[in-house]
């Protein structure tokens, strides 16, 4: 047999699978490897006996051998860039080549049933997809987000974290930062370092703003993304708790990885990007499968017994922190229907998580339960931009084939000189973050796996950075709804009550959409509400701020009873709510009842009695 200068592949023309599968490794070997359909030239190469054409593929070696089966398709492949380890596996691993061999000629003897498994997997086409409108249309999501979490926080600030705010960030840093040295900067990583105080966490939020519409109009996204990162963590590493909702680190976590994922360059363009790659891709898939199965998880893990009879949404919609009014209706559903609503969720919480690492179809499948189930908690509750970023990580589960549809086409762009030290990042970044990463998921099932010391330490350094997060919402289910009612009085006899922009207080206003913004005061005193007003700091500061009439805290709030002057006391009352049901609400309007439970903080005042 005469040499050749490149190797060919031998296929059957006739058969289409063989043909839908040829196309993806043609595109993945490219010039390096011919391909031919026997029917053209069996003719050409006698000494290959015709049944062996139909029986299987033929690879011809430039150095005149001859393979078949599925040592040939590894051989082929192997001339693809990175695709050498499954002909290693072949021939090194005990028992991967009859393995190999036997699954090939099953695949063959039955490649009329495979051909439409491929179909019901992929779709129309098996060629590997292209990425480009994917990335496009998921960073300017992610620009969105970012708009959304930075002016959110900053028509806050004030009241949250500034010199008259409840949690003053210069005092903060100044408080640690004679105890933690230069410590201080990998413990505490902040710009705010430079200088403390309101000034430059305005800045940041503002530039952090205008970051965001930069990343929108896909100016730039690389280097803006390293800076929305820095921005977003330095304002969360001085709001103490009102920054350490787990979206908060999901979207530093998004963002970080998104630095790897997004085209380095200037100008705005999608004509002029090169592939993302598909190492990062994975990462960030990776993430929305740790998000999705950990939450599901968790719940079972807990013991609590409201998942594991599904009776846990008969108490939900009432007990989460922010209901809209759809979720009271949702509340009023049969308990029947509540249990077929658990089932579903844990459906897509545990299950549809697996097709995250499927082909086409069936990721497509995950994309649209997740976006349903999202959209459905957006309607029954408010957890600000939480529902958009997954939906925004779900959209990474779609290729250029799918959205191809809706946008125009893109073609990928050569990758530039600078392409190994890009790869040379992504290897770093996969070598050290996935191990991480498998620890974090691991602890959702409360069962503590023996890892490295090392591994561990590495996980302490970079907890700061809020790289790497563990999740998994609504662990143990709260059965019942705390609820904190601030009062202030001149006289100590009369108490009028402060009423707060989005938590329930007054009974008859009706709960109400608030979401992707996020009320975070509103919001922490959920939390403070199922425990004692000594563990909470901030709360005591609150009140203080309320007996001096600080006017970024009382911003805050939607009425302050004392608009003169503050109160001389203060104190919290604790009620419990529940929902009204249908007829309660038909009798006199109200959308809660509630009960009285006590004092959950005494009347205090600035003044010594």
């Amino acid at each position: 047999m005469s040499l050749r200068d490149r190797p060919l592949l031998i296929f059957d023309g006739d058969c289409h699978f063989c043909r839908r599968w040829i196309a993806r490794w043609r595109q993945m070997t490219g010039e390096r490897v011919e391909y031919a359909p026997y029917q053209e030239v069996a003719t050409l190469y006698s000494e290959i006996a015709p049944e062996r054409f139909r029986q299987s593929v033929q690879l011809l070696e430039t150095d005149g051998a001859v393979y078949q089966g599925a040592e040939a398709v590894f051989r082929a492949l192997a001339h693809a860039p990175f695709r050498g380890w499954p002909l290693w596996i072949y021939g090194h691993v005990p028992g991967a080549k009859p393995m190999s061999e036997r699954l090939y000629r099953f695949v063959a003897a039955h490649r009329p049933g495979f051909s439409r498994l491929t179909r019901w997997l992929w779709g129309g086409s098996v060629e590997r997809p292209s990425y480009l409108l994917t990335r496009w249309l998921y960073l300017r999501c992610l620009g969105i987000i970012f708009l959304v979490a930075f002016l959110s926080l900053g028509f806050q600030a004030k009241g949250l974290i500034g010199a008259g705010g409840i949690i003053p960030s210069g005092k903060f840093l100044e408080a640690v930062a004679g105890g933690l040295g230069t410590e201080r900067y990998t413990r505490l990583p902040t710009l705010c370092w430079l200088s403390p105080g309101d000034g430059l966490v305005q800045g940041l939020w503002l530039g952090g703003a205008a970051l965001s519409v930069l990343l929108i109009v896909d100016a730039a996204p690389g280097p803006i993304l390293v800076l929305l990162w820095a921005f977003y963590l330095s304002l969360s590493t001085v709001s103490d708790v009102f920054l350490e909702f787990q979206w908060d680190i999901l979207l530093l976590e998004t963002a970080f990885l998104a630095i790897f994922f997004a085209p380095w360059k200037l100008l705005p363009g999608i004509f002029r990007d090169t592939e993302p790659s598909p190492v990062v891709l994975w990462l960030l898939r990776f993430l929305l499968f740790r998000l999705m199965f950990a939450s599901g998880v968790v719940k079972l893990a807990s013991g609590d017994p409201t998942w594991w009879n599904l009776t846990a949404l008969r108490v939900h919609y009432e007990t989460q922190p922010l209901p809209t009014w759809i979720g009271w209706y949702a509340h009023q559903l049969p308990l029947g229907l509540q249990k077929m609503s658990a089932a579903g969720m844990f459906v897509i919480e545990l299950g549809l998580p697996f097709l995250i690492f499927l082909p086409r179809r069936p990721r497509l499948l995950a994309f649209a339960g997740f976006v349903f189930f999202q959209l459905l908690i957006g309607l029954t509750g408010n957890y600000c931009f939480f529902n958009l970023l997954t939906m925004t990580l779900a959209i990474l589960l779609l290729d250029d084939t799918l959205l191809g549809r809706f946008f125009p086409a893109a073609s990928p762009k050569r990758p530039g000189p600078g392409r190994w030290i890009r790869r040379a990042a992504v290897a770093a970044l996969i070598l050290i973050l996935l191990p991480l990463e498998c620890m974090a998921l691991s602890r959702c099932f409360r069962r503590p796996l023996p890892w490295p010391e090392a591994l561990q330490r590495l996980e302490v350094r970079a907890f700061p950075f809020r790289i790497l997060g563990s999740y998994g919402l609504f662990s143990r289910m709260t059965t019942t709804r705390p609820e904190i009612v601030v009062e202030g009085s001149e006289d100590g006899a009369t108490w009028l009550p402060y009423e707060f922009k989005w938590k329930p207080g007054d009974l008859k206003r009706r709960p109400s959409f608030v979401e992707p913004h996020q009320p975070r005061l509103d919001w922490q005193m959920w939390f403070a509400a199922l425990g004692d007003f000594r563990s909470n700091p901030w709360f005591q500061i609150f009140l203080a701020r309320l007996l001096q009439g600080s006017p970024d805290v009382l911003a805050l709030l939607e009425k302050n009873p004392f608009p003169q002057s503050p109160p001389r006391y203060v104190r919290a009352v604790l009620y419990e709510y529940h929902f009204t049901d249908l007829a309660e609400r038909r009798k006199d309007g109200a959308w809660w009842r509630r009960e009285m439970k006590g004092f959950y903080c005494p009347p205090v005042s600035l003044k010594s009695e």
